[in-house]
């Protein structure tokens, strides 16, 4: 990108932490960009064209940061790219700087040192409406006049004022260079001395915030805070399986139509079986778990907006401290839940390698969404859809318990990793709240497309092709049929004589132990790829059995396994690393293949041994 001819200019989006600089870039460019409450959400630049009406302009959005001296891996890829020192990025043409109404003296330091690097500026002013609401005041024209740039006033997540910097992106070729504002060299206490000064010119705060102060006051407290966390917590998990049931069997209902359709459509044969089995039978039953999915990063997505994450970040510090973690290592394995690959990427806030190493050592064990159409499956089949004390669901105790079990694992291990191979004094945490917010529909809309076409491309993809293979696996040989067999007969016939079965059965005697069957190891062995194709394998393998009860597959697998098998499977999903792009991530971030080998090893050495115990337990119980 560095050498190549710029058609249009390019200008970097800039700012600290929490200012708005991601909402106001897509409602510039209508990119569907992760906009989120922490530092480090943006770990990449994001790219996006913007029509002015006069031309195009190409925006950069850049990691947020404090300062140009910058501590951790985002931020110096930010000074990279403005310098004009990144090694693939040109040095931009201009600079958007974004900074808040709400708290414009961190802003004002940092657009004292951006304005050394005498690149031609404008600044957006974000949160102006929330200073009025409270009676307050701010004066962006005094503003524009001290500053020696222009200055708009935006409201970023409504999208008032974007009209206006458009208009000025059409004319950036005009757009002024910041005079000297300090002398050269400045100290720090000496920038923010300035910009204490010029703060009180241009902004009168208003009333005190005292809605903030008040719920941080219950939120942030020792006791209170931690069971607000907790029945917090304890909601999500229920939501997870009571809001997503109407849904699941609605999807349910339509695939087992579509099957029948396809029956009355096509003859008995290849065709048909290919169709029916390897198509809906097996990318199907995955596409079933899509409305909890959803439900999961719906509930993420609005508790990161509102500002919440960042108060249960502080609340857990203390308690990580105790496994040698710090409360920036918060952010990766919470964004693990919804996906390890983009957490293990947030990791790069820390500034402190060895602390970030061993954040994305631990990353893989967060229950990341991948393990949710495992888990919801079998929790179905093996365990009582029933009530503890006629208020919590068993089912979604359970679903709570595992998630609890891998992140308290991850934990675990980071712990030992401190204490052996990274040995490293603590670095200090800071971390600043947000304002609490209401979430934004539309921000939360296109999270929920982007998680939906995440899950789509996979089961079209990856899950597609396995379950294809595994379709070819289970067909051929085709085995001779018995004369005056039922259908369900001759299709278990053909399962036991077929190529997957030999593969299963080759395999199975490693897997003994846990209770896997060869039918179960063949799933297993298949999640490797994704942890969601288990459920595709699973859907397959009994697809005859789910076409002639024309009953789900978690009732078809709550006959044929019994609790012990079903707890085993869990606790060997709860630790196994099972997937290839996960890997080649922490290859990435860590530059070697030693650290995601080490991560592989040691959980299925942990996935084993759980497993192993559960099965015993259970079975002996």
């Amino acid at each position: 990108m560095k050498d190549a001819v710029r058609s249009t200019p390019l200008i970097a989006v800039v700012g600290a932490p929490n200012v708005g600089k991601s909402t106001l870039f897509n409602a510039l460019t209508g990119l569907r960009q992760k906009v989120g409450n922490f530092s480090g959400v943006t770990v990449e630049p994001a790219l996006g064209d913007v029509d002015t009406g006069a031309g195009r302009v190409s925006l950069i959005d850049l990691p947020g940061l404090y300062s140009l001296t910058a501590s951790s891996e985002d931020e110096q890829l930010t000074v990279q790219v403005l310098s004009g020192t990144h090694p693939t990025i040109p040095q931009p043409d201009a600079i958007l700087m974004v900074m808040n109404a709400h708290d414009p003296e961190k802003c004002l330091v940092l657009f004292s040192a951006l304005a050394e690097l005498n690149i031609p500026m404008m600044v957006a002013v974000t949160m102006v409406d929330a200073v009025k609401a409270r009676g307050g005041v701010f004066d962006d024209i005094t503003l524009t006049h001290k500053l020696g740039v222009g200055v708009t006033a935006v409201v970023g997540r409504k999208g008032l004022g974007a009209q206006e910097v458009r208009e000025q992106l059409s004319q950036v070729v005009s757009w002024r260079r910041p005079p000297t504002l300090l002398p050269a060299q400045s100290t720090l206490e000496e920038r923010f001395a300035w910009a204490s000064a010029l703060t009180s010119t241009v902004s009168l705060p208003g009333r005190p915030d005292r809605r903030t102060r008040a719920i941080d006051a219950a939120v942030l407290h020792p006791l209170w805070g931690t069971l607000i966390f907790l029945l917090v917590m304890a909601a999500f998990f229920q939501s997870i399986f009571s809001g997503a049931e109407p849904l699941m069997s609605a999807i349910e209902s339509g695939i087992g139509l579509m099957q029948e359709g396809v029956e009355t459509l096509i003859p008995a044969g290849i065709i048909r079986s290919f169709v029916t089995k390897g198509l809906l039978g097996g990318v199907g039953s995955v596409v079933v778990f899509l409305p909890q999915i959803l439900i999961l990063n719906l509930l993420i997505s609005v508790l990161e907006e509102s500002g919440y994450l960042a108060r249960a970040a502080f609340l857990v510090d203390r308690a990580m401290g105790l496994f040698g973690l710090q409360g920036r290592s918060f952010i990766p394995l919470l964004g693990s839940f919804a996906c390890a690959i983009p957490g293990i990427m947030s990791a790069r806030i820390i500034p402190n390698y060895r602390d970030r190493l061993v954040t994305i050592m631990a990353t893989p064990l967060m229950t990341c969404s991948a393990r949710l159409p495992v888990y919801t499956l079998l929790i179905g089949a093996v365990i009582p859809s029933t009530y503890l004390f006629g208020v919590v669901s068993l089912q979604g105790a359970v679903l709570a318990g595992l998630y609890v079990a891998g992140a308290l694992s991850g934990l675990v291990l980071a712990l030992l990793l401190k204490k052996t191979l990274t040995r490293d004094a603590a670095a200090p945490f800071l971390m600043e709240f947000p304002p609490y917010r209401l979430p934004s529909a539309k921000s939360i809309g296109f999270t929920m497309v982007a998680r939906t076409k995440d899950f789509l491309r996979t089961a079209g993809t990856v899950i597609l092709v396995f379950s294809i293979a595994l379709w070819v696996l289970t067909e051929f040989p085709v085995a001779s049929q018995s004369p005056g067999s039922t259908p369900l007969e001759q299709a278990h016939h053909q399962l036991e004589q077929s190529l997957a079965a030999d593969l299963g059965k080759t395999l199975q005697p490693v897997f003994a132990p846990l209770g896997f069957d060869w039918k179960i190891t063949l799933g297993v062995l298949s999640s490797y790829a994704a942890r969601e194709t288990f459920v595709g394998a699973m859907g397959q393998i009994y697809s005859a059995n789910v076409e002639d009860s024309d009953e789900p597959l978690r009732v078809v697998l709550s006959r044929e396994y019994s609790l012990a098998v079903g707890l085993s499977i869990l606790a060997f999903y709860v630790f196994a690393l099972q997937c290839i792009s996960t890997m080649a991530i922490m290859r990435r971030e860590t530059g070697s293949w030693k650290w995601p080998g080490l991560a592989f090893a040691i959980m299925f050495g942990m996935a084993y041994t759980a497993s192993w115990i559960t099965h015993s337990l259970a079975s002996s119980l």
